[in-house]
């Protein structure tokens, strides 16, 4: 069962309630995180929270409590849920105020915790591989507002998401201003040509995701050669294997992008290597 902490309390998720004058409701005025735990261990828990803090301080907003303090809640949702392997989703809202957008009408920040199950896409997709297609809904701009600053303002992303839909895919790869590859509307992406791991490097408007720098963490332990770069739509036609990654979706091949096959149509085998390293690594 889910189990929610409302500014340090455990609550019931019939009385999980926040105001109508949140500006994180009314305005997309704060942050989020999304974690994993496996085996009731919470996967790199600290990165996520550093990352969180750092979101936080960019657009000024106060977590009111220190990160250990928060990491100790964060710990206990998930030990109330009573689930083995789960979700985390954390919140900080600017917290309740005036109509208007001045923060300065919202003294004290909102502060959600739920952890819950998540299933994002079949089985069968992690075996035999996604489609995907090429958003033309472009990232935001990283001088309006930086990709590292994980908000929740994510219409730019749903936007994303709603053409991949209106496809009939489960998911949209987004380009950024200079028609370079950026990433998925919740994902990372790579590739991989001649045996080279290959991902978009932090300049092109992504999301350094947790995921992410693990993979690139393995595929090093593993020999594979690996670069952040910059990659065009031509890169993703001609790889021999292309994948996603994200804290909810961890390793997904895909195999079709554009309508375009990908390498043999099938999941390659670095895809499947780094797959097998990262579940025994969350397992451990």
């Amino acid at each position: 069962m889910a189990a929610i902490y409302l500014n340090g309390k455990l609550v019931d998720r019939d009385k999980a309630v926040i105001s109508v004058y949140d500006h994180g409701f009314l305005y997309g005025d704060g942050v989020f995180e999304g974690l994993r735990f496996y085996n009731r261990k919470i996967f790199k828990l600290r990165e996520h929270l550093e990352r969180l803090y750092d979101s936080a301080r960019h657009i000024a907003l106060v977590i009111p409590q220190e990160l250990a303090a928060l990491a100790a809640d964060t710990q206990a949702c998930v030990a109330a849920c009573g689930m083995d392997d789960g979700y985390i989703r954390l919140v900080v809202s600017r917290g309740e105020g005036n109509l208007g957008l001045d923060p300065r009408s919202c003294p004290n920040p909102t502060v959600i915790i739920i952890a819950d199950a998540i299933k994002l896409y079949p089985a069968e997709m992690y075996e035999q591989g996604m489609e995907v297609v090429t958003a033309a809904t472009i990232r935001n701009h990283p001088d309006a507002l930086d990709p590292r600053v994980k908000s929740l303002n994510y219409l730019n992303n749903i936007l994303a998401k709603l053409e991949a839909n209106r496809a009939g895919v489960p998911e949209a790869v987004m380009l950024n201003h200079l028609g370079q590859v950026a990433e998925c509307t919740a994902d990372n992406i790579f590739v991989v040509r001649h045996g080279v791991l290959s991902t978009p490097a932090r300049h092109c408007g992504i999301l350094d995701g947790v995921t992410r720098r693990t993979v690139l963490d393995l595929a090093a332990s593993l020999g594979v050669p690996n670069r952040e770069e910059t990659l065009t739509r031509h890169d993703l036609f001609t790889a021999d294997e292309m994948f996603l990654t994200g804290t909810g979706a961890e390793i997904i091949p895909v195999t079709r992008v554009d309508a375009r096959p990908i390498g043999s149509g099938k999941p390659g085998p670095v895809t499947a290597r780094l797959r097998e390293a990262y579940h025994k690594l969350v397992r451990s």
